[in-house]
């Protein structure tokens, strides 16, 4: 199966595809095992998490570059090695109750959830040179037999130039910001490069529907939380909504 006829399958079924922003994100802490199940128990069809490569090589779920955020600690996410981070408290920033929820592996979340949701893997680079973070995903993807189940993505164009030749048989989503968006980042990819456009909701319009029909991509926008927005899009032909409130989305949208 090639990636296009991977990402066809997802919404050969569904008008619409809800993927849980983080997790449940608006209910509990953030990219964790209980965001992505919270996720599943709600009706998504999958979940969107942010992975880093740890300094020992491993792969960790955390949103931002530093862990000052959303644990109890401190410092670059690269910086730590895996033991360091599964250290922190990953629950209490949110909430008390949440206290001693740790930041899960790429793998502890592929085991709890990847036979029941898609899941979008944002990889979080800043780096334009290859620092072998692609093949580590690709890897970890391969080991847990998720390649039909596993859109990877990423703001960072070279990531996503990097990883097509390491993982032909995957599919790639296109992240797209105002603010990530360089003069010459539409030179970097071509849309042979990715299977998907996830827009920035505030980003579509005429000429984003155009080029996603021209070049028949199906896109996912994020992160959509407004009832009246996400009929609107889907109205337009968005095929994924990518939500921190999944429950009401399903409500809405089925």
């Amino acid at each position: 199966m090639t990636p296009k006829d991977i990402v066809a399958k997802w919404y050969e079924n569904n008008d619409v595809l809800i993927f849980g922003h983080r997790g449940a994100s608006a209910y509990v802490p953030m990219n964790t095992i209980l965001a992505f199940e919270l996720a599943a128990e709600q009706g998504a069809h999958g979940v969107e998490l942010d992975v880093h490569l740890t300094k020992d090589r491993d792969l960790i779920i955390v949103h931002n570059f530093t862990i000052d955020h959303t644990t109890d600690g401190t410092g670059t996410v690269t910086d730590k090695t895996l033991a360091e981070l599964k250290e922190y408290d990953a629950g209490s920033w949110f909430d008390e109750k949440f206290a001693g929820l740790k930041l899960p592996t790429l793998s502890e979340v592929f085991e709890a959830v990847g036979d029941k949701l898609y899941i979008n893997v944002e990889i979080k680079s800043l780096a334009r040179e290859a620092d072998g973070t692609e093949e580590v995903v690709a890897d970890c993807i391969r080991k847990h037999n998720m390649v039909e189940r596993v859109i990877v993505s990423s703001f960072n164009p070279y990531v996503l130039k990097r990883f097509r030749p390491i993982a032909p048989e995957m599919a790639i989503g296109y992240l797209l910001h105002p603010n990530s968006l360089s003069d010459e980042s539409h030179t970097i990819l071509t849309p042979s490069d990715y299977e998907a456009l996830h827009y920035y909701h505030n980003m579509i319009g005429s000429d984003e529907l155009a080029f996603a029909k021209k070049h028949d991509k199906p896109i996912n926008t994020w992160t959509v939380n407004d009832t009246e927005l996400a009929l609107r899009l889907k109205a337009q032909g968005v095929k994924g909504i990518i939500t921190d409130t999944p429950d009401l989305m399903k409500q809405v949208l089925s």
